[in-house]
């Protein structure tokens, strides 16, 4: 796997769309329509950004209808100014052009980013109580996360998840050294080979997964992230009054809108200083074909499935797709707009977490389904969903809880598969 190199940044703002202009749903036993082919993060069909990072090739109409991802650029970030990053609805794939992807409202302060959620917004998703998150996801949901909880800032919580199967005994926690996770910048790394995650914190390993331990013998396969992932920094309303009671228990509650953060910054926010990702080769016997893009040639969605080409990843307009990637905005009369039917069939909405946040279900698991709700995989509960161990205590991931995170310095984390290593600075 790898990073893609327009590891996206995108910030959240909430949006009120009526039910008559949603797009149609999908999921992998409901595939897009061949007009709308482009299966989304959170499972709805469209053109356009629909076909771009999140884009669920099992989903879509085919495996092509999702544009190639762009391949792994090992690369420091640091945030001078945001002219590498482009806004989700102005973004097309060209990621020689810009690095990031996002939505909402970022802002610079003294070198650092600073992802924002103002009162009853979405939060932020740099791609892309609070949350706050640091993921590596691919677009058929395998997943590895740095996720902090706004109501325990003395810990981080880590997980991770195989194809969006809802497995709550993947998560841990680990305590934070200094006075707070919000307070106190910290390094965060992710570690990710072809057999193995380490998460670090300053540098300490605090939980390792190891492919080995993640065999399912019912189905025979190993499942364990192995897919090419972007990295997606994001701050969201986990508890939001409209959200899954499951997942405003684990946030710690209902969201206080009248917080002295909100009253003296106007905003919750979290602070990322810079993000470092260093890029593994394509390990042995990777379907090596080019040096530009990631594609899928099987709906197994395995790292076997993965090949690296040199196709194109830029669409010449919202109203193309990975199959017509030359449509032009004239022919489609697909333009994004902030108040028409278009958008929301060419520029998907962004919900705040990745879609396996605990809670939800709307899971799309190998047996699951999008955005209309039951995941393969997990027997949970959303009403009893429970917070799991320690993985100071249990380095070998057995650790039990899924997680969302707000405070966090730097990540670090290297791809399986196709493969990447990534670092990331911030704090909350």
């Amino acid at each position: 796997m790898r990073l893609f190199s327009s590891l996206l940044l995108a910030s959240l703002s909430v949006s009120t769309v009526l039910a008559a202009d949603k797009p149609p749903s999908c999921d992998l036993n409901n595939k897009c329509p061949e007009d709308k082919p482009c299966c989304s993060q959170y499972g709805q069909c469209g053109t356009g950004a629909y076909c771009l990072g999140g884009c669920d090739p099992r989903s879509s109409h085919s495996l092509d209808s999702c544009a190639p991802e762009p391949i792994c650029k090992s690369k420091k970030y640091t945030w001078d100014n945001l002219d590498n990053a482009a806004k989700n609805d102005k973004y097309l794939g060209d990621a020689s052009k810009y690095d990031w992807m996002y939505s909402g409202d970022p802002k610079l302060e003294d070198g650092n980013l600073i992802l924002t959620m103002p009162p009853k917004s979405g939060g932020s998703l740099f791609a892309n109580n609070t949350t706050f998150a640091f993921i590596l996801l691919s677009d058929v949901k395998d997943e590895i996360d740095y996720e902090f909880v706004g109501s325990d800032l003395t810990e981080v919580q880590t997980n991770y998840y195989w194809q969006g199967v809802l497995d709550y005994n993947n998560g841990g926690k680990s305590k934070v050294d200094g006075e707070d996770t919000f307070g106190d910048w910290h390094t965060y790394e992710l570690d990710w080979t072809p057999d193995s995650v380490e998460w670090k914190i300053d540098g300490e390993v605090k939980r390792t997964l190891k492919k080995s331990e993640t065999f399912n013998a019912t189905s025979n396969q190993y499942q364990f992230p192995q897919t090419p992932s972007r990295l997606q920094m994001s701050l969201w309303p986990a508890g939001q009054a409209s959200n899954a009671k499951g997942t405003i228990e684990w946030a710690g509650g209902e969201i206080d809108w009248d917080s002295e953060d909100i009253q003296k910054e106007g905003y919750y926010f979290a602070t990322i200083g810079e993000v470092t990702v260093e890029c593994y080769d394509p390990p042995t016997g990777a379907n090596v074909n080019g040096d530009k893009s990631y594609i899928y040639t099987d709906s197994a969605a395995t790292n076997d499935t993965v090949e690296i080409t040199d196709k194109n990843t830029v669409l010449s307009s919202f109203g193309a797709t990975g199959t017509n990637m030359t449509v032009s905005s004239s022919t489609s009369a697909q333009s994004p707009t902030s108040t028409s039917t278009g958008k929301s069939d060419t520029v998907p909405e962004v919900n705040g977490g990745s879609g396996n946040e605990p809670g939800n279900s709307n899971g799309s698991g190998s047996s699951g389904s999008g955005s209309d709700g039951g995941s393969g995989g997990s027997d949970g509960d959303s009403d009893s969903f429970s917070q799991g161990g320690d993985d100071s205590d249990n380095n070998n991931g057995d650790g039990k809880n899924a997680a969302a995170s707000p405070s966090e310095r730097v990540l670090k984390g290297s791809f399986s598969a196709v493969l990447v290593a990534i670092v990331v600075l911030m704090t909350m």
